[in-house]
């Protein structure tokens, strides 16, 4: 009897064991497909946003080389962007030696449609330089300045694209500089809203760099058209030597405060570079908590990569750049 119970029992343990072995071992691939699966989600990600490419990205192939800066279209849709975003510099000395005439902002107008017509991609906003000062304290400098972006807005119109970037350099002085701001940007929006256009602002140096205070331009303005391009590298508020950017920054404005600030009004966001390390990590910028900030935001619209950077060439520059914004988005929650 004792011989038989222990025989039962023993069949008994062997059971018990093979029972829990077998549950332990689908446990274990249980877990695996779950790793496997989480890894196959996070590969395939979608991110929240859609690229466009600055056109600044390409200034030194415009500028120094004497690339047609017509092949602007072509040349994003063959780097797997959807949008354009424009820079009326980039199109001097064409434009400025007409003087902005309506038969030379006609023909521009065209050139670009055609182009992003059959390259197959979207024209989103044009970034809008030296048409003067938008924050100056002379209210007849002011007011002309306004005047000037609005041949700019017409042609965004006519191009199908949603804004205007401008820049709100002018006073260095907070208070004249916030009352100038709120003034200039009142007048244009109010032109371009007929037009159904955006103005947005860049943080694009001096006081435009201190996110609170564009914030609270924002806000005076409110407007529905007027709002924010958040830039993740412009934050310098001061330099050391303002005739050469070279000689770096005397007084910065934390760029991922900053960024946050501007989100609240975002109609744009660039993401800038310079220089990545041997893992195609930006070296100053943390893209994964730049876009977990930008998502936070609820914004989901184009992000323009905007390269500047001088280790690698442009397209390069441009390459690593996206990729990089791709990286990141599946690391955010």
């Amino acid at each position: 009897m004792m011989n038989l119970f222990l025989n039962k029992s023993g069949v008994k343990l062997v059971l018990i064991f093979l029972i829990v072995g077998m549950y332990s071992c689908k446990e274990v691939k249980k877990e695996n497909i779950v790793e496997k699966n989480e890894d196959v989600v996070k590969a395939e990600k979608e991110p929240f946003f859609k690229l466009s490419l600055a056109q600044w990205s390409i200034h030194k192939m415009i500028k120094e080389d004497g690339v047609d800066p017509y092949t602007f279209a072509e040349k994003a849709k063959n780097m797997g962007f959807t949008g354009l975003e424009y820079v009326s510099q980039l199109y001097n000395p064409e434009l400025s030696e007409a003087n902005y005439s309506d038969e030379a902002m006609a023909n521009f107008v065209e050139k670009c449609n055609l182009e992003a017509k059959k390259h197959g991609v979207e024209n989103i906003l044009i970034m809008i330089d030296g048409q003067g000062n938008l924050a100056v304290s002379d209210s007849e400098e002011r007011k002309k300045a306004v005047e000037r972006h609005f041949k700019w807005v017409d042609a965004a119109a006519a191009m199908g694209c949603h804004a205007i970037r401008v820049n709100l350099a002018g006073s260095d002085v907070v208070e004249e500089w916030k009352k100038n701001s709120v003034d200039g940007l009142t007048k244009l929006a109010t032109y371009a809203k007929t037009k159904n256009i955006n103005v947005i602002v860049e943080n694009h140096g001096g006081l435009s760099s201190n996110g609170s205070l564009v914030a609270e331009v924002m806000e005076t303005v409110n407007m529905s058209n007027c709002g924010t391009l958040p830039d993740f590298g412009n934050f310098c508020i001061k330099r050391n030597n303002p005739k050469n950017y070279k000689e770096g920054c005397a007084e910065s404005y934390d760029k991922y405060v900053g960024v946050t600030e501007l989100m609240a009004r975002a109609k744009a966001v660039s993401a800038k570079s310079h220089d990545f390390d041997d893992k195609g990590n930006e070296t100053e910028i943390d893209y994964t908590k730049m876009l977990q900030i930008v998502k936070d935001a609820g914004y989901t619209g184009f992000i323009g990569v905007e390269y500047e950077g001088s280790i690698l060439g442009e397209e390069e520059g441009i390459k690593a750049t996206k990729d990089l914004l791709l990286k990141a988005s599946k690391e955010v929650q």
